[in-house]
C-alpha cells in the first residue's frame, strides 16, 4: 500500500497581543489531515510565506525560527519512515509518538522523573541535597530546550540522539549563556542519566557516542598571604563587615565550603590529643574532611561563641545567605584594596594553596578538604608552582646587585 505523508506549517489567525500569530503543524496522511499543535514560534503575518510555510528573509531570528521548523518536519517525517509500512500508522499514532504519549515506558521525562524520585528518597542516606538539586535542575533545563527549540513537551527513548544532545550543548552555551565548564558539568550530569537507562535495557543507542565532554583547564584563584593580612587588619566601620570578613578568613584557615560553613556545630568540634580538630561530612559529596582548629581560626570561633550560645541548632558561626555574603564580600574587597572577586570558593581555594605552599602533603590536603578524588587537589599544585614562581622572580629584582657586581 503506497501512503502519502506531508507536514505543512501555517499561521493561526488568531494573534497576540504584540500583534504576532502562532505557527500551526498540520499532519497530512492519505487525504487525512490532522492539526499537530503550535510550532511553538509566533510572527507577524507580512513576514510569513505561505507558499513555502516559512519565515521570510535571512535574519538572525528569521533563520533560527526556519531551522527550528526544518528540525520539526525531519522528525515527523522520520517517525513515517519508520513506521511507513506498520498496520497501527495512523495520524493518532504519529501524534501520540511525537508528542511522547504512545508509552510511559518509552517516555524520556517518566524515566527522568522515576530517576528523580529514588534520588530524593536516598537524600540524607547516600546522596545529598545538592545531588537532586543538580538533577532536578537539568530535568528542567532540558525540558525548556526541547519546548523552545523543537516545540515538544517530551521524546520517546528511541529519539534521543546526538543531534538533541549537540543541540542541549549549544542551547546551554548560547541561550542561557553558561560558561563552557559548567556547561559540561550538565551534559557530564545528563550522561549519568542516560547511561542508567542504557543499563536498564530502556535505550539500545548510545546518544553520547560521538560527543566529547571538553573542559577548559583553569587555575583556581587564591589570596596571597598579603591580601590575606589586609583583610584580617582591616577596620570595619560597619559590624556586618566585620562579620562576613571574618567567616571568609574562618574558610580560608579551615578550607570549609559555605553550606559546611553553615551547619558547623558544636558536634564537629573534636578534641584528640588535646588539640582541636573540626571533623565533618562535607554535605555536598558526604566525604569524611579532618582539619586542625589552627589558632586563626579557634578565635574566631570565641569571638561569636556567646553571640551563638542559644543557637537552636547549636551552629558555631552566623552566616548569612549565600547571596548576602557574595555581595557583602565585593564590598570588603573593595575597602580593602583587593581586586580579585572574594566567595567562599576563593577562601577554599586559598586554604589549599596555603597548605600545599607551607609543605602539607597532596594527600593530607585531600583529606582535609573532603575531595572524592586526590586528583582534583592536585589542580592546586599548578597554583602553588605559579606562586613559586612569582615568589623567585621577586627573588630575582632583588639581586640585581650581584649581577651589577660581577
Amino acid at each position: 500500500m503506497i501512503r502519502k505523508f506531508r507536514v505543512c506549517f501555517y499561521l493561526r489567525s488568531y494573534k497576540t497581543k504584540e500583534g504576532k500569530s502562532p505557527i500551526l503543524v498540520r499532519l497530512y496522511l492519505n487525504g487525512e489531515r490532522m492539526i499537530l499543535g503550535s510550532a511553538g514560534f509566533n510572527v507577524e503575518e507580512k513576514q510569513w510565506d505561505k507558499s513555502k510555510g516559512r519565515v521570510k528573509g535571512r535574519t538572525s531570528e528569521a533563520n533560527k525560527v526556519n531551522e527550528a521548523l526544518e528540525r520539526i518536519e525531519l522528525d515527523l517525517m522520520h517517525l513515517y519512515r519508520r513506521y511507513e509500512f506498520s498496520d497501527t500508522l495512523s495520524l493518532d499514532f504519529i501524534k501520540a509518538l511525537y508528542l511522547g504519549k504512545s508509552s510511559d515506558s518509552d517516555s524520556f521525562f517518566k524515566f527522568f522523573d522515576d530517576f528523580l524520585t529514588k534520588l530524593k528518597e536516598e537524600v540524607g542516606i547516600s546522596r545529598s541535597q545538592a545531588s537532586y538539586t543538580k538533577y532536578d535542575v537539568i530535568r528542567r533545563r532540558f525540558a525548556t530546550f526541547l519546548k523552545e527549540r523543537f516545540g515538544r513537551s517530551d521524546l520517546r527513548m528511541g529519539e534521543l540522539s546526538y543531534k538533541y544532545i549537540s543541540d542541549f550543548e549549544h542551547y546551554c552555551l548560547t541561550a542561557i549563556k553558561l560558561k563552557q565548564n559548567t556547561t559540561m558539568r550538565i551534559m557530564r550530569n545528563l550522561k549519568t542519566v542516560i547511561l542508567r537507562a542504557q543499563k536498564m535495557g530502556l535505550l539500545k543507542n548510545d546518544p553520547f557516542l560521538n560527543f566529547k565532554i571538553r573542559f577548559e583547564k583553569t587555575d583556581r584563584g587564591f589570596l596571597s598571604d598579603e591580601e590575606i593580612a589586609k583583610l584580617m587588619n582591616h577596620r570595619f566601620s560597619v559590624k556586618r563587615l566585620e562579620q562576613v570578613r571574618d567567616i571568609f578568613v574562618f574558610s580560608c584557615f579551615t578550607g570549609l565550603a559555605y553550606i559546611d560553613l553553615v551547619q558547623l556545630s558544636k558536634e564537629h568540634i573534636v578534641k584528640i590529643d588535646g588539640r582541636e580538630w573540626i571533623m565533618k561530612n562535607r554535605q555536598k559529596t558526604d566525604v569524611p574532611s579532618s582539619v586542625l582548629l589552627l589558632d586563626v581560626a579557634k578565635q574566631i570561633l570565641n569571638k561569636y561563641k556567646e553571640q551563638m550560645a542559644d543557637d537552636p541548632h547549636g551552629r558555631l558561626l552566623p552566616v548569612c545567605s549565600n547571596q548576602k555574603m557574595n555581595a557583602y564580600l565585593k564590598e570588603i574587597a573593595d575597602l580593602c584594596g583587593i581586586e580579585k572577586r572574594l566567595s567562599c570558593h576563593l577562601a577554599r581555594h586559598t586554604f589549599a594553596t596555603l597548605a600545599l605552599s607551607k609543605g602539607v602533603s597532596v594527600e593530607s590536603v585531600s583529606r582535609m578538604l573532603g575531595h572524592t578524588n586526590i586528583q582534583t587537589t592536585q589542580i592546586y599544585a599548578r597554583i602553588v608552582n605559579k606562586k613559586i614562581e612569582s615568589d623567585m622572580l621577586s627573588l630575582s629584582s632583588k639581586l640585581d646587585f650581584v649581577l651589577a657586581a660581577l
